[in-house]
């Protein structure tokens, strides 16, 4: 089969649209149309269905895109293996992790790596859907679990657990509770249990929950959370890791937990010569071992 015609056959399933892969691919309109005409001709096959809502696969086609997939990926990491050399650390690298760890954790600390490596691109990506790394819909990721593929390197990092936070003058002037059952005379601030979290997390807020406080302000992310901690609008459900950045938050109840969470950081084992990897994991380990010493030194 013609290379050509198959680079040009990924990007219209991929858009869904001649128009579109036209644009990406620089070509006209009619000249993606021709290169399509004559793929479908050579297999003697047809590889979308045309309706005004845009182009669908065949069952035919998604056989050829499905095999174009990998092809693309395995071509973009012999591209991320000729860009990786020994002397300099520099292009793109994807990276993705929870929404609260890389806003409150992760980003206020990208300025150092900035500065180890100024041409380095990365490509944060923030969300609670456990992306697909073999796939390369990410190069790295730091969970909240540990991995479930096995061609994954993987390293826990630190454990976490949930706990609840308010600022000292919150708790002077509203008063500190000594047990669960005071939380009724508090604001709770919590994420909603329905939105994608850890599981430890949730479990936690249920049973909070479950002592009626008196009133509740609930928040998709850790980000919005803690910013109400903050600005004293009640006791919250943070993850204990915010109290190294964050020392006006004080522990409200010394018994009070979620299970431990582990945090780990995972990448392609096909990636593991890769300098802008391997300078990433080196520089979110170090971070964690400096955080874990400032830890064991305030205790």
């Amino acid at each position: 089969m013609d290379w050509d015609k198959l680079r040009i056959f990924h990007a219209v399933a991929d858009a869904g649209s001649l128009t579109h892969a036209g644009d990406s691919l620089r070509l006209s309109q009619s000249a993606v149309s021709r290169q399509i005409r004559g793929l479908e001709d050579q297999l003697g096959v047809t590889l979308f269905h045309r309706h005004a809502r845009g182009l669908i696969l065949t069952e035919q086609g998604e056989l050829l895109f499905s095999a174009t997939a990998e092809m693309a990926r395995k071509l973009d990491m012999a591209e991320a293996r000729i860009r990786d050399t020994e002397e300099q650390v520099m292009g793109e690298l994807k990276v993705t992790t929870a929404t609260g760890f890389g806003t409150l954790w992760l980003v206020p600390r990208l300025n150092k790596l900035y500065s180890l490596y100024p041409d380095l691109k990365i490509n944060l990506i923030l969300e609670e859907r456990v992306m697909d790394l073999p796939m390369r819909e990410a190069d790295v990721a730091i969970r909240m679990k540990e991995p479930s593929q096995s061609d994954l390197i993987r390293r826990r990092l630190l454990n976490i657990r949930m706990r609840l936070y308010a600022t000292r003058n919150y708790l002077t002037e509203a008063g500190r509770p000594s047990s669960v059952p005071d939380l009724a005379r508090h604001r709770v601030i919590c994420q909603d249990p329905a939105v994608p979290q850890v599981s430890a997390g949730k479990l936690l807020v249920q049973q909070l929950l479950e002592s009626h406080p008196r009133s509740l302000l609930m928040v998709n992310n850790y980000f919005g959370v803690l910013q109400a901690v903050l600005n004293e609008v009640g006791i919250g459900v943070l993850p204990d890791y915010l109290t190294a950045d964050f020392p006006e938050l004080v522990r409200v109840f010394d018994d009070v937990e979620s299970a431990e969470v582990p945090v780990f950081l995972a990448f392609p084992e096909e990636l593991r010569g890769s300098r802008r990897v391997v300078a990433f994991r080196d520089f979110v380990v170090d971070e964690i071992q400096a955080y874990r010493k400032s830890q064991s030194t305030a205790a």
